[in-house]
């Protein structure tokens, strides 16, 4: 029978055994290479420790949800959980927003998957595209940004890229697109006058535009992740807490055998 991520929520959600040692051997590694690449590695710990909590927001869902959604929330919870430094030159929202109208779909998000701290190679990687083609949008992006403020150096946008994420996560409105919209483009089940919709209301919509990036983003976190070794995730069951119920005696007898 397949454990699906659905019913790993609800067991966590019910504090169950079962559902915190499939997170932990499944998601762990996730969660080291969300660290690892926001600067983080040593947070891992503390970071699991916060996402077991009986007040973590992470597994509250009700609703069945892909599992690639899951990934995305618990990113965000994941960076919550990390310090925020402040940057040495400010930028809002709102500022770069205005800077980049002039920009397509495409650069926009080209250009917003910088704040997420990835160069134009892996940029390239996630929206299949060619790295110069990244690296040029880019440069666009900077002469158009430096316009719009006083203070200005090449990694601006990269260091205020968690403020801009935040800030863009917590804009959204009404008519903002569920997860499964911007799946359904990622899996190609989108037709052309899906996707039309979909970019009439995404070209100005920065949360819309962080959402996107974010399961863009998730597309390549799974990629080549394996689950942690039984030793591993062993050592994680006690950092938490998490017993597994020993199989009943007859199932020990016949596995001596």
């Amino acid at each position: 029978m397949i454990y699906t991520c659905y019913e790993m929520v609800q067991d966590c959600r019910a504090n169950k055994p079962e559902g915190w040692s499939y997170f932990i051997s499944n998601y762990v590694p996730l969660i080291r290479k969300l660290l690892a690449h926001y600067g983080d590695s040593a947070a891992l710990e503390r970071v699991l420790v916060a996402i077991h909590k009986p007040e973590s927001s992470i597994f509250q869902s009700l609703e069945p949800a892909p599992e690639r959604w899951f990934i995305a929330e618990l990113r965000q919870k994941v960076l919550a959980e990390t310090p925020l430094p402040a940057p040495e030159f400010a930028l809002d929202l709102e500022t770069a927003a205005a800077a980049f109208e002039p920009l397509t779909l495409v650069e926009k998000q080209a250009v917003w998957i910088q704040t997420m701290h990835y160069d134009a190679a892996e940029t390239g990687a996630m929206m299949r595209m060619a790295p110069k083609t990244v690296e040029k949008i880019r440069e666009r992006s900077e002469e158009l940004l430096r316009g719009k403020v006083d203070a200005w150096r090449r990694n601006l946008l990269a260091e205020n890229g968690r403020h801009l994420g935040q800030a863009a996560a917590t804009s959204g409105g009404k008519d903002c697109l569920p997860a499964k919209v911007f799946l359904d483009i990622l899996d190609g089940r989108t037709t052309w006058r899906g996707r039309e919709t979909m970019e009439q209301h995404v070209l100005r919509c920065w949360h819309c535009i962080d959402h996107f990036s974010r399961m863009v983003e998730v597309v390549e976190l799974i990629r080549g992740v394996q689950p942690l070794s039984a030793g591993e995730a062993a050592h994680f069951r006690e950092l938490l807490g998490i017993e597994l119920a020993k199989p009943p005696l007859w199932k020990r007898l016949m596995g001596r055998r």
